[in-house]
């Protein structure tokens, strides 16, 4: 994927104010995944079905991407302690595994990190600004969606994953 395009998505998303969940309306209801984590072992949605699952389109240059990541930690700590069935995939958007092994030994994220080098998901999640997130029900639907970055671990997102695991 044109890292250009992916430069325009960025501007997009900083000039959005996303600070809640929202509905999701798109067409995709039962999405997939197939990916690579860093370490080569392929992960799948269905595989994680049972749990809510946090899908999060982001990118090394995106500064609210770079920003919410330890939110996203205190987030999956929070709901584990709670013992709620909870679980993270960040999908890097087109960037090579070097760009990402570099940020994540800076940033430290606490969740499973996937490539996505040649950016097939993008366009099958219809993904348009970064990050992208997609809150998933244990059924594997996707039921929130939110563009643009926030504090995962505040007490509305905390509070709709919650009622979101009792289903």
């Amino acid at each position: 994927m044109n890292k250009i395009f992916l430069a325009l998505l960025l501007i997009i998303t900083l000039n959005t104010n996303a600070v809640e969940l929202k509905k999701y309306t798109g067409l995709i209801k039962k999405p997939t995944i197939s990916l690579p984590d860093l370490n080569g072992k392929i992960h799948t949605l269905s595989q994680y079905k049972g749990n809510i699952v946090l899908v999060q389109f982001w990118a090394t240059y995106c500064p609210p991407c770079i920003k919410e990541m330890p939110s996203m930690n205190s987030l999956q700590s929070k709901l584990k302690k709670a013992d709620i069935p909870f679980k993270i995939l960040a999908i890097n958007m087109a960037e090579s595994k070097a760009e990402v092994e570099k940020f994540v030994k800076i940033v430290n994220p606490e969740f499973t990190i996937l490539m996505n080098e040649d950016g097939s998901s993008i366009q099958q999640w219809q993904v348009f600004a970064a990050p992208s997130n997609f809150l998933i029900n244990k059924q594997g639907e996707i039921i929130y969606t939110l563009f643009g970055g926030v504090e995962w671990n505040s007490k509305e997102i905390v509070k709709k994953i919650t009622q979101l695991s009792k289903f």
